[in-house]
């Protein structure tokens, strides 16, 4: 190959890649700027969370992880996105994660590690992302992945990523881990509340914070 040919193969990949970057910028920027923008909530991924405390792991599979992802869309008075978010409409598609979930292997969820607490980085939450089947989906959606549960003594706390993603590339646009301490009565509303707890300190805090620094 000549090397006019080659600088031109070098211009149009370079060319592909701005553009691709300028869309999932634009794509993220409107989350934060435009409270019309399309967004879709995805429920709470479970795959990498690990239980620091005692529990019935089959149990935790196959209701209570499910139990807690349909709370979050039956009860909206508790768990507010339109607000969290700014929005006029949050759409919900919770399919993906409960398929994931459903294929947790029960021998992974109770841990006695205390470093699991605190063992997963960005490229962990790219790759929960992909292995998601948002097949025909597009456009920004929004996730948890739900990383640790921990309980010491009378000391709880819930380490939990918030998501955004470009459903159709499976890109993930923004992630950030937070801390919050549950509260409440029975696994299933206990660990929920953590839920809760995010997006009051997403509307409170965190979507100023994030419009400011990918907003403009």
């Amino acid at each position: 190959m000549k090397h006019s040919q080659k600088l031109q193969w070098l211009f149009v990949a370079l060319f592909f890649l701005c553009s691709a970057t300028a869309t999932f910028s634009q794509s993220l920027k409107s989350v934060f700027t435009d409270s019309e923008s399309p967004l879709t909530y995805l429920g709470i991924d479970f795959t990498k969370n690990k239980l620091l405390d005692i529990g019935n792991p089959d149990d935790i599979r196959n209701r209570i992880y499910g139990s807690i992802n349909d709370l979050t869309v039956n009860e909206p008075k508790n768990y507010d996105f339109m607000g969290a978010f700014h929005k006029s409409k949050v759409d919900n598609d919770l399919s993906a994660v409960k398929k994931s979930n459903a294929k947790i292997n029960i021998n992974d969820i109770l841990s006695t590690n205390q470093d699991d607490y605190n063992r997963l980085k960005e490229s962990d939450i790219a790759s929960v992302v992909k292995g998601l089947d948002l097949s025909g989906k597009s456009g920004v959606g929004f996730l948890f992945v739900y990383e640790a549960m921990r309980k010491i003594d009378k000391k709880s706390t819930a380490a939990i990523w918030a998501t955004f993603v470009d459903m159709k590339t499976k890109k993930v646009l923004l992630t950030e881990r937070m801390e919050v301490i549950p509260a409440g009565f029975g696994f299933r509303n206990f660990w929920a509340s953590g839920i809760k707890k995010v997006l009051k300190e997403i509307e409170k805090n965190k979507f100023a914070e994030w419009k400011s620094k990918h907003g403009s």
